[in-house]
């Protein structure tokens, strides 16, 4: 029975101790009681992988950057003149430039067709020397010319063709006032005589005297290489002894 009843224990592995009691100190009988002794791990300092490297925003300051890119650009400016300058100063030295000299003058020229007409049967003409024939636009004088020295007969009619040229410092003025004049169609100018004449009575030659004479015209226009057309004229005549 005493078989029968016997206990049957299972088959457990005890693990052994992977590390010796002896830190107990209880091999040498010791006594005291046990110490506990603790000793500080090393520091160690862990670099993170560059996956984990946390992303650093720089902290730029956008005053500041205005701040140097309006210093490069007016450095650049200041030395952008004194190179534009310098070479200026270059040139005069070495060339000396002076400034251009302008003289505007207009030239005039008038071919004027006169027609003396002595219808006298005993009275003959002298035209004599420093007759004058001069054409002006208001106060100014655009040309003048003379009369030729000649004998005008009894009941003679005879045709002069007489040139009168002239030129004026005052060109661009007095250019713009006659365009503008023109444009009109009715150029007002004036025909001044002054023409010293002797008269025959038979066989006698009086003293000379001189013909005075003002005729106000108005032309059509004053284009070169063209006739003018007079519209309209005025004369007036005198005698100065």
């Amino acid at each position: 029975m005493a078989q029968h009843h016997k206990k049957i224990y299972p088959d457990v592995e005890i693990a052994m101790p992977t590390r010796p009691r002896a830190s107990l100190g209880l091999e040498n009988g010791d006594p005291s009681p046990i110490r506990w002794c603790h000793q500080a791990s090393p520091s160690l300092s862990l670099i993170p992988s560059p996956s984990q490297t946390p992303i650093q925003t720089l902290n730029l300051n956008p005053r500041r950057c205005c701040c140097k890119c309006l210093c490069w650009t007016v450095g650049l400016l200041t030395l952008l003149l004194f190179i534009v300058g310098a070479t200026a100063g270059i040139i005069y030295l070495v060339f000396q430039p002076k400034p251009l000299n302008f003289d505007m003058t207009l030239s005039a020229r008038f071919n004027v067709r006169i027609t003396t007409d002595n219808p006298n049967k005993k009275i003959g003409i002298y035209y004599e020397k420093g007759s004058r024939l001069s054409v002006w636009y208001k106060d100014t004088n655009l040309c003048q010319g003379t009369i030729p020295k000649f004998y005008q007969g009894r009941q003679n009619k005879t045709v002069l063709n007489v040139a009168l040229t002239g030129r004026n410092r005052y060109g661009t003025t007095l250019l713009n006032a006659l365009q503008e004049q023109q444009q009109t169609g009715r150029v007002p100018l004036d025909l001044n005589k002054n023409v010293p004449v002797s008269v025959k009575l038979g066989a006698l030659k009086l003293r000379k005297v001189r013909i005075l004479g003002t005729c106000m015209l108005i032309a059509d226009s004053l284009t070169t290489n063209s006739l003018i057309s007079i519209k309209a004229s005025s004369c007036h005549f005198g005698l100065k002894l």
